[in-house]
């Protein structure tokens, strides 16, 4: 291919519609469907005065749906059908500060009722049983605010009794299908778990077995068959990556149900009427599912066989049989169908975001790309329509990349559609999205490689993945941009002090900068992680910790920075405080170092009001624009119920200067 044509389809490129920021980041149309055990309703997200609220139908009258809740500042944060179908349980989360509290509304009368009301606590998801179903589980630190007693919740009178009063630190509990407590998970300084039996309410004096550190994050107990006759495990004692096992609670005999030597197994199917497995989920380079049930295999084939896309299954009726599914393209909005499994008929119910059906959205490309020490790093590559002729992921012409970078840092990139890597990419970008040591799901070896390099090579293989981007062809080393929020903005910090002239630009969306501090300030519901923590991290108990992780923070290097940065932070942040985005930009400031900061006053880890995350995305997408030539929308004035406020560097970012708040 020549010159010309390179140069024309690179052209072609820039003629694309720009599609408006708000169909990426604004509130879908719908989304999280969900059918009621009883399947008598439909359930959906959806804005109500702009707020995202529970919306309900009935199942044979869906075009009646009506607002269920009506929070009016924050979004419906998860919600929850009680088995009977006669509640919905909903979580909100008031200012972003994540003390989660669960209400209750009747799906036939439209009553609301607050079931928790625990200041400066959190609940967390409860436990439901089909067996139970006027009753639930749930756990709340209300007591003590570094651990999570065990409450039962009566639905009908409202009543809340405690049932296991966690004063030994255990972190996590199991319950069968009668609500009894049967296991608790107590983490130890020395980031080995141990797991205690509980019986009649009570934990046993001696665990009856303990998890090594090593497998702590891929190995625990799932859940009970209904019977209570199985427990079943995720884990990768014996192998490295995390297996399904089936446990005979009676006679401790242990069977591998499945297994995938590349990757840990994801999510997983059970039988809403025995609690038995059905069928399991991997990610590697796409997701996966696989049958262990005949009496659902063939389901599971027809829907493949259905849709271009990745299908989950979201719900399921007690009955079993209709089921609620996802389906999920890299390049198209998600949609959500009815799935009637006695007929295989199908009902489309709604596209989550309808605006961008006939869109021109990109493909994503997985990779493997390997590290300079011999890691394979899963990773994605999105480029803009009409600039790869080949559809191999090698633009005709080299192209700006962003490298994005997931959270966590234990989490991971999946394949699938994307909101950064289509925004982006209708900009005009390439987007790289890697798998680097640390990420989750990937085998307990690649996520121990991460263990105390952070900003070492943890950031090597970011490097590397961006070395052999510019080697395909996808890009120039001198037109690369990092961003990246929690972890990813930890990562972009320290991209631009490590290594200073390696990109371009930095977005850093609330990322610590300082990790003495970060590790000093975490929630107190955390307590029972911070062995994991100080292990994978550095421990701020000895000198040496204290040394590592200061040599690791990007705040005592703010000095190197000599390419432009642009920090936004959640005022609320209960995880990475303000005071991490504090620190860095004052340390900017004393070397006369130019930085932009944005604040959102009513934030937390994560930004939760649609208008929010609007003023983010723009600013953002100004401040790529201005350093990697890609398109971009103007800046609004305001938005109503934005609270981003400039609070350094407005100026350096044009059109910035235009922002007048909500």
């Amino acid at each position: 291919m020549g010159p010309d044509e390179a140069g024309g389809l690179a052209a072609s490129a820039a003629t694309l519609p720009l599609i408006p920021r708000a169909a990426f980041f604004g509130n879908p149309a719908k989304a999280a469907g969900q059918i009621s055990p009883d399947g008598r309703w439909l359930s959906w997200l959806a804005a109500k005065n702009g707020v995202l609220n529970v919306w309900v139908a009935p199942l044979q009258t869906p075009e009646a749906a009506r607002a269920l809740t009506d929070e009016t500042a924050r979004p419906v944060a998860a919600y929850f059908w009680s088995m009977d179908g006669r509640t919905v349980l909903y979580l909100t989360d008031p200012g972003g500060h994540e003390n989660l509290q669960l209400f209750g509304a009747d799906p036939a009368t439209g009553e609301r009722r607050p079931l928790t009301q625990f200041e400066n606590a959190r609940v967390q998801a409860p436990k439901l049983s089909r067996r139970i179903a006027e009753r639930i589980l749930l756990q709340a630190n209300s007591r003590d605010p570094r651990y999570f007693d065990v409450l039962s919740l009566d639905l009908k009178t409202g009543a809340l009794t405690t049932v296991f009063e966690n004063d030994r630190g255990f972190g996590g509990f199991l319950a069968d299908e009668a609500l009894a407590l049967r296991l608790a998970t107590r983490p130890l300084p020395s980031g080995d778990v141990e797991l205690y039996r509980i019986e009649g309410g009570k934990a046993a004096a001696e665990p009856f077995d303990v998890i090594a550190f090593e497998d702590m994050s891929t190995t625990g107990p799932i859940g009970y068959s209904f019977d209570g006759g199985t427990l079943y495990w995720r884990d990768s004692r014996g192998r490295d990556t995390a297996a399904l096992i089936a446990e005979d609670v009676a006679t401790g005999a242990r069977t591998v149900l499945a297994e995938d030597p590349r990757v840990d197994l994801g999510e997983m199917l059970f039988d809403p009427q025995t609690g038995v497995a059905q069928a399991y989920a991997t990610h590697y380079l796409r997701p996966e599912w696989t049958a262990l049930d005949p009496a659902i295999a063939a389901d599971l084939a027809f829907l493949r066989g259905r849709f271009a896309g990745e299908v989950t299954i979201t719900s399921r009726t007690t009955a079993d049989d209709r089921w609620t599914i996802a389906v999920t393209a890299a390049d198209a909005p998600g949609e959500a169908w009815l799935y009637e499994r006695g007929a295989k008929g199908l009902t489309r119910l709604y596209a989550t975001r309808p605006e961008l059906e006939g869109q021109p959205l990109a493909p994503m490309l997985p990779y493997e790309i390997p590290s300079r020490d011999g890691w394979t790093l899963v990773s994605y590559l999105t480029v803009p329509p009409g600039t790869d002729p080949g559809a191999e992921g090698r633009p005709a012409a080299p192209l700006p990349l962003v490298l994005f970078v997931h959270g966590g840092p234990w989490g991971r990139d999946l394949y699938g559609y994307s909101a950064v890597h289509q925004w982006l990419a209708n900009r005009g970008y390439a987007v790289l999205s890697v798998n680097f040591r640390a990420s989750t799901g990937l085998g307990k070896r690649f996520c121990a490689a991460g263990d105390r390099e952070w900003g070492a090579k943890m950031q090597d293989d970011l490097l590397d993945a961006v070395d052999w981007a510019v080697a395909r062809g996808v890009t120039t080393r001198d037109r690369v941009a990092i961003f990246g929020g929690s972890y990813g903005g930890y990562a972009t910090l320290a991209a631009l002090t490590f290594t200073p002239e390696a990109f371009v630009c930095g977005v850093d969306l609330f990322g610590p900068s300082n990790l003495n501090t970060l590790l000093a300030t975490t929630p107190s519901y955390w307590a029972s992680m911070l062995s994991m923590l100080h292990r994978r991290v550095g421990d701020p108990a000895t000198p040496e910790g204290q040394a590592l992780l200061k040599a690791r923070s990007p705040a005592f290097a703010a000095d190197a920075i000599v390419r432009p940065l642009l920090i936004a932070q959640g005022a609320n942040d209960a995880r990475v405080k303000q005071a991490e985005s504090d620190q860095i930009v004052a340390a900017m400031q004393a070397k006369r170092i130019p930085v932009t900061y944005l604040l959102f006053d009513d934030e937390g880890h994560g930004f939760a009001r649609p208008d929010n995350n609007l003023a983010f995305f723009a600013a953002t997408e100004l401040f790529l624009a201005q350093h990697l030539g890609g398109r971009a929308e103007p800046m609004p004035t305001s938005l109503p119920n934005a609270t981003m406020r400039i609070l350094e560097g407005g100026h350096l970012i044009a059109g910035l200067s235009s922002w007048k708040g909500g």
